[in-house]
């Protein structure tokens, strides 16, 4: 993938280097009421633009503002931005190294980028509109990329303090620092130059940013974070299934159907329950169950056809064509439209829903590990739906690109 270092606009340079109340999640992990809250902290909060209360001639205002006044500024000199988070899993701190830039977006045919996903229209219109009405490149794209000698983890690690840092909603540390320096500019450039990247999170945005680029050439390249995936902290939390408007939802049919390819088993402590890829459990009001695939029943599930092993191995790949489908017909079309399953990556939220009769069920499955996410990609293939909730996500407005200043 070519890159290049640009310069960016960042809040109250040179005045400012705590920016945790101006920065936001991404806009897909934005709740109405996480929304109203961002909108209330600061005046400046970047979720006036990513996801304004008003349309979004307004959020081109607000901007257009913003960069008249000099609450957001664009710096001297173009740079990479070197970014680490710093969060805990299971009370372990953990530090992620990756760094912001530009990237040229290429149509996935071209072999450069590869998609682990797929998107609907819908989210793709709405960030289609935003981009045309504020020429502002906001969102970073978290990108996987090759590194298995660890070179680009030591080029992204400048020391010193950092020119901006923040909290985010949870509590997580994310820093930011500039890099200038020439030689290792050109050093990471060459290191992605002969690497394809996979898409973690931001789907709908590289695909929008193609489009965009189609219609307008001079924006062919859009805001990407672009981490190691084997450097530390690459973290895929399970994207748990809540089940909810099946009709005629009875747990006990439905345990005695999960028989003829599961072992069924009583589960004490659900919260304490660790799953496998075949191993899973399901929350029903006060019952939760094991359920384990059976060696010899791998093979007689009903794949869909052209899957390959790496496919039907991952946990969700089971959940769904083992149970979700044959048992409760939870079919492809149901997901699209959104009308039976929600997810949650935490655990005890999902425990709580299920119990307190908000959802049917929920059903606790196993992550999916970074080798089964390469395995799936490299080989072509688009994983199911919400296989992946990478963890933490990555903060709009510690630095963005504006499309109308590209080429000066």
């Amino acid at each position: 993938m070519k890159i290049r270092p640009f310069r960016g606009h960042r809040y109250g340079i040179g005045r400012v280097a705590d920016v945790s109340r101006v920065v936001a999640p991404p806009y897909d992990q934005i709740s109405p009421e996480m929304q109203r809250q961002l909108h209330e902290m600061d005046p400046d909060n970047i979720v006036r633009i990513t996801l304004p209360l008003t349309d979004y001639s307004g959020a081109r205002d607000v901007l257009d503002r913003w960069i008249a006044d000099g609450v957001w500024q664009r710096e001297e000199w173009p740079a990479i931005y070197a970014y680490h988070q710093t969060y805990a899993v299971s009370g372990t701190p953990i530090t992620r190294m990756g760094f912001v830039t530009l990237g040229e977006v290429t149509p996935y045919s071209a072999g450069e980028v590869l998609p682990h996903e797929r998107t609907h229209a819908g989210p793709k219109r709405d960030r289609l509109a935003l981009l045309e009405a504020t020429g502002a490149d906001v969102g970073l794209l978290f990108m996987l990329v090759g590194d298995p000698q660890g070179h680009l983890v030591r080029l992204i690690n400048p020391g010193g303090a950092p020119i901006a840092e923040a909290r985010d909603l949870k509590g997580e540390h994310h820093a930011l620092w500039r890099i200038t320096d020439e030689e290792t500019i050109a050093r990471v450039t060459r290191h992605l130059a002969d690497r394809p990247v996979i898409i973690a999170d931001g789907h709908h945005r590289y695909e929008t940013a193609v489009d965009y680029a189609a219609r307008h050439p001079a924006a062919r390249e859009k805001l990407m974070a672009f981490f190691p995936l084997e450097g530390p902290g690459l973290t895929i939390l399970p994207n748990h299934r809540l089940v909810h408007n099946v009709e005629d939802f009875d747990l006990d049919r439905f345990l005695a159907g999960a028989t003829a390819w599961f072992d069924v088993a009583p589960l004490a402590a659900p919260l304490a329950f660790r799953a496998d890829n075949r191993r899973l459990a399901v929350v029903a009001g006060e019952h939760a169950m094991t359920l384990r695939l059976r060696e010899e029943a791998w093979s007689r599930i009903a794949w869909p056809p052209g899957t390959s092993e790496a496919w039907r191995q991952l946990a969700v790949s089971i959940l769904h064509e083992g149970l979700l489908r044959p048992l409760l017909e939870v079919t492809d079309e149901k997901l699209d439209a959104k009308t039976h399953v929600d997810y949650t990556a935490d655990q005890e939220e999902a425990i709580r829903l299920a119990r307190g009769g908000k959802y049917q069920a929920a059903f606790l499955i196993a992550p999916t590990t970074p080798t089964e996410l390469q395995a799936v990609v490299r080989g072509g293939e688009l994983m199911p739906q919400k296989s992946t909730h990478f963890y933490p996500k990555l903060l709009d407005g510690l630095v963005f690109h504006r499309l109308e200043t590209a080429s000066t």
